[in-house]
């Protein structure tokens, strides 16, 4: 037990990392083409490089936040609840976000496929979409991972 939620907080926190160094590098990739429009050479397909790294920052964030639970939560309701029924509602909460994230990562798995045989790619830099929409599947179903050990945590008392 120890050694998957271990293996799941690595994991979350490595995925993390990389939407960390995909932040960084979007902001150079910005404040470069802001000073390179100033002498007249801007970056061409800025725009689009930022739209995909900002998918892949969020995607990639999405676990470890979870499991932090850096997330916004109100907490003032459940706090009113007895113990019992606190594990009902997070049991409840935890089961429908996995389902949620697997119906989610399933769906861009088949949308990646669709955008893959099509060979869609962004219209000025002409990179391909399906990696970054695979990338947000593989996130989606990390995620169900994450709330299924929440579920155990739950089970365990170690949820905090």
């Amino acid at each position: 037990m120890q050694k998957i939620l271990g293996t799941v907080s690595k994991i979350s926190q490595w995925m993390n990392s990389f939407a960390a160094l995909t932040l960084a590098f979007m902001v150079l990739l910005t404040v470069a083409d802001v000073i390179l429009r100033s002498f007249r050479r801007p970056i061409i397909g800025t725009y689009e490089i930022v739209g995909l790294t900002g998918a892949v920052v969020i995607g990639f964030s999405i676990p470890l936040t979870s499991w932090r639970k850096a997330h916004i939560y109100v907490d003032f309701f459940i706090l009113k609840l007895s113990k019992i029924k606190r594990k009902i509602l997070l049991f409840t909460t935890k089961s429908i976000g996995i389902v949620l994230f697997f119906i989610i990562g399933w769906n861009l798995f088949i949308l990646g496929m669709d955008i893959y045989i099509a060979r869609e790619v962004t219209p000025t830099r002409h990179i391909p979409i399906h990696p970054v929409i695979y990338g947000l599947g593989v996130c989606c179903f990390f995620q169900c991972l994450v709330l299924f050990c929440d579920i155990l945590k739950l089970f365990e008392k170690k949820y905090e």
